[in-house]
């Protein structure tokens, strides 16, 4: 059973962050680095070990429950340090079997992570940041702004909390990071949590079973594409000119099309694998036929596979989902030319979970205008 070290106390309805979040995070750590911080300690390497192993194999967090530790190296570990993790505030459930999960962070703050079963295996969508600094003009997320990146402890907390709630903790299913963030602007602290997921001793999932979707970090891909640890990429794409990009997807004024398509061609996509490159539809926007014709030949020499989303309209977003002949008409053309396409179901509209509909109701925080500083900042 998935149990956790509570990190925050409620006073009077509440939140309230904890002195002990003051203490390092073993939870931050990927297993080679868990090992020199317990040698450093005076503590056997074979320790941090077993304490991954009850972490990520058994859920547990909490050090008093870790039979094979002995006491006095459970008091050593507690004294020095703590394990943290989201706790699960909410959950809503769609009609069609998906779950929306509200987490409260240390600090008080809340993301959403989803659950979508049957996919063929079951799916978590996670989340990287507390909101999103891309301002994306047809993304939920995007109008929260961007509050804070998320640690490697809070991203792989989300799997274990879901794994747990699920009842799919000794099962396999897939990753995607397409929640809240963009995964490559939180770089460091996402490749980090994709080696804990990755390692045997842990959940053991495999980079084969992780999709990492970005809006285009030209830069932050051009680092992943020199990873050992590879997962599958997905590219959120939305537009066939810089123009209708650059409303769309503000980060296409930093990084254009023809940069992004180029690092897409150079990526280096395992013999059986493609890219995806994922296409809201916006009725009347980029959904026509000339737009249609317009990606074919934008990704005439890339590794590709199109994913179609109509749009989740919602309110606040400007835009209208397309009726159904459009889109199939969208899917054809492309098909007719040689592309792979499919059209994504939206599963959880009815809770809000689609893609593009997370949010965390609040004040929103300024994202447009500091994008192009929070790019440099990060990544020049």
């Amino acid at each position: 059973m998935l149990r956790s070290i509570v990190s925050i106390s409620q006073t009077a309805n509440k939140i309230v962050p904890s002195t002990e979040t003051a203490l390092p995070d073993l939870a931050d750590l990927d297993r080679p680095a868990l090992e020199q911080l317990f040698e450093s300690v005076g503590l056997p390497r074979f320790r941090a070990r077993q304490v991954f192993r009850w972490i990520y194999r058994m859920g547990e967090t909490d050090v008093s429950r870790m039979t094979n530790l002995g006491a006095k190296v459970q008091a050593e570990i507690s004294r020095r340090f703590r394990i943290g993790s989201p706790i699960l505030e909410h959950q809503d459930r769609s009609a069609d079997g998906t779950r929306k999960f509200l987490l409260r962070l240390a600090d008080g703050r809340r993301i959403e992570a989803v659950y979508i079963p049957d996919t063929p295996k079951q799916t978590f969508c996670i989340s990287s940041q507390v909101g999103c600094a891309m301002d994306c003009d047809f993304c939920l997320t995007g109008k929260m702004g961007f509050t804070c990146h998320l640690t490697p402890a809070e991203i792989v907390g989300q799997v274990r909390v879901l794994a747990h709630e699920t009842g799919l903790h000794d099962a396999a299913f897939n990753i995607v990071l397409m929640g809240m963030g963009e995964p490559l602007h939180n770089y460091d602290a996402v490749m980090t949590s994709l080696r804990i997921l990755a390692d045997e001793e842990g959940l053991a999932v495999p980079p084969r079973r992780v999709t990492l979707s970005t809006v285009g970090v030209v830069p932050a891909m051009e680092k992943l594409a020199r990873e050992a640890l590879m997962p599958n990429l997905a590219v959120s794409l939305h537009a066939t000119t810089d123009e209708q990009r650059d409303r769309l997807v503000p980060i296409n004024r930093k990084y254009p099309l023809e940069a992004l398509i180029d690092t897409c061609r150079k990526f280096p996509v395992k013999r059986r694998n493609r890219i995806t490159f994922e296409y809201v539809l916006l009725a009347g926007v980029n959904d026509t036929p000339a737009d249609a014709r317009r990606l074919v030949r934008l990704l005439g020499d890339v590794k590709a596979k199109v994913n179609l989303l109509p749009l989740n309209a919602a309110p606040g977003i400007p835009y209208e989902r397309p009726d159904e002949a459009t889109v199939d008409r969208f899917a054809q053309t492309l098909a007719k030319h040689g592309l792979r396409v499919s059209v994504r179901k939206s599963r959880g509209r009815d809770i809000r979970a689609a893609c593009g509909q997370l949010i965390v109701e609040g004040k929103k925080t300024a994202a447009g205008p500091r994008l192009a500083a929070l790019m440099a900042a990060n990544h020049e």
